[in-house]
Protein backbone atom coordinates (compact mmCIF):
# COMPACT_ATOMS: atom_id res chain seq x y z
CA UNK A 1 0.00 0.00 0.00
CA UNK A 2 1.24 3.80 -0.60
CA UNK A 3 0.91 5.81 2.49
CA UNK A 4 1.71 9.13 2.62
CA UNK A 5 3.26 10.41 6.03
CA UNK A 6 2.13 13.49 7.05
CA UNK A 7 2.92 15.61 10.70
CA UNK A 8 4.05 19.06 11.63
CA UNK A 9 7.37 20.42 9.90
CA UNK A 10 6.87 24.41 10.06
CA UNK A 11 8.76 25.41 13.27
CA UNK A 12 10.62 28.15 14.35
CA UNK A 13 14.37 26.52 14.41
CA UNK A 14 16.03 25.07 12.44
CA UNK A 15 16.35 22.39 15.06
CA UNK A 16 12.97 21.55 15.45
CA UNK A 17 12.49 21.18 11.38
CA UNK A 18 14.86 18.67 11.52
CA UNK A 19 13.39 16.98 14.40
CA UNK A 20 9.92 16.93 12.54
CA UNK A 21 11.11 15.65 9.81
CA UNK A 22 13.21 13.34 11.49
CA UNK A 23 10.06 11.86 12.66
CA UNK A 24 8.43 11.48 9.72
CA UNK A 25 11.59 9.81 7.96
CA UNK A 26 11.42 7.36 11.22
CA UNK A 27 7.79 6.30 10.90
CA UNK A 28 8.04 6.36 6.84
CA UNK A 29 11.05 3.56 7.54
CA UNK A 30 8.61 1.59 9.90
CA UNK A 31 6.49 1.67 6.72
CA UNK A 32 9.42 -0.24 4.96
CA UNK A 33 9.83 -2.85 7.00
CA UNK A 34 5.93 -3.28 7.21
CA UNK A 35 5.98 -3.69 3.26
CA UNK A 36 4.33 -0.73 2.06
CA UNK A 37 5.39 2.08 0.27
CA UNK A 38 6.04 5.37 2.23
CA UNK A 39 5.79 9.04 0.78
CA UNK A 40 6.40 12.26 2.59
CA UNK A 41 5.22 15.51 0.80
CA UNK A 42 7.98 17.80 2.35
CA UNK A 43 10.47 15.57 1.48
CA UNK A 44 9.86 16.00 -2.18
CA UNK A 45 9.48 19.40 -1.98
CA UNK A 46 11.91 20.65 0.22
CA UNK A 47 14.83 20.56 -2.34
CA UNK A 48 12.50 21.83 -5.36
CA UNK A 49 12.08 24.98 -3.26
CA UNK A 50 15.97 25.55 -1.80
CA UNK A 51 16.56 25.64 -5.48
CA UNK A 52 13.75 28.12 -6.46
CA UNK A 53 13.97 31.55 -6.58
CA UNK A 54 10.56 31.94 -5.27
CA UNK A 55 9.65 34.82 -2.33
CA UNK A 56 10.09 33.63 1.00
CA UNK A 57 6.11 34.49 1.38
CA UNK A 58 5.70 31.80 -1.48
CA UNK A 59 7.53 28.83 -0.55
CA UNK A 60 4.90 27.36 1.72
CA UNK A 61 2.10 27.45 -0.79
CA UNK A 62 4.59 26.07 -2.89
CA UNK A 63 6.06 23.21 -0.62
CA UNK A 64 2.14 22.81 0.34
CA UNK A 65 1.18 22.72 -3.71
CA UNK A 66 3.67 19.27 -4.27
CA UNK A 67 2.80 17.81 -0.93
CA UNK A 68 -0.27 17.86 -1.87
CA UNK A 69 0.18 16.29 -5.24
CA UNK A 70 2.25 13.62 -3.92
CA UNK A 71 -0.29 12.33 -0.88
CA UNK A 72 -2.68 12.32 -3.86
CA UNK A 73 -1.23 9.46 -5.61
CA UNK A 74 -1.37 7.69 -1.86
CA UNK A 75 -3.70 5.01 -0.72
CA UNK A 76 -3.63 5.97 2.97
CA UNK A 77 -2.35 8.34 5.30
CA UNK A 78 -0.36 7.79 8.65
CA UNK A 79 -0.97 11.14 10.04
CA UNK A 80 1.72 11.36 13.31
CA UNK A 81 1.11 14.72 14.11
CA UNK A 82 -1.67 17.69 13.24
CA UNK A 83 -0.41 21.27 11.87
CA UNK A 84 -2.47 23.07 9.02
CA UNK A 85 -0.23 21.55 6.37
CA UNK A 86 -0.98 18.10 7.59
CA UNK A 87 -4.54 18.51 8.05
CA UNK A 88 -4.85 19.51 4.65
CA UNK A 89 -3.49 16.10 3.51
CA UNK A 90 -5.59 14.67 5.67
CA UNK A 91 -8.34 16.28 4.58
CA UNK A 92 -7.36 15.24 1.18
CA UNK A 93 -6.80 11.36 1.71
CA UNK A 94 -10.37 11.58 3.49
CA UNK A 95 -11.77 13.57 0.47
CA UNK A 96 -11.10 10.34 -1.72
CA UNK A 97 -12.56 7.82 1.03
CA UNK A 98 -9.10 6.56 1.78
CA UNK A 99 -7.84 5.75 5.39
CA UNK A 100 -6.08 7.97 7.57
CA UNK A 101 -4.18 6.01 10.52
CA UNK A 102 -3.21 7.36 13.36
CA UNK A 103 -0.47 4.90 14.63
CA UNK A 104 1.73 2.68 13.02
CA UNK A 105 -0.27 -0.39 14.95
CA UNK A 106 -3.28 0.42 13.04
CA UNK A 107 -0.80 -0.13 10.16
CA UNK A 108 0.36 -3.35 11.29
CA UNK A 109 -2.91 -4.70 11.45
CA UNK A 110 -3.46 -4.45 7.64
CA UNK A 111 -2.84 -7.63 5.60
CA UNK A 112 -0.56 -6.76 2.36
CA UNK A 113 -1.75 -8.01 -0.60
Amino acid sequence: MIIGVAGKYSAETEEEKKRNLDLMNEAAARLIELGHTPLIGVNAALPVIEKSNSDIEDKYEAIMRISLALINACEGLLLISESPGANKERDLILSKNLPVFYSIEEIEKLKIS
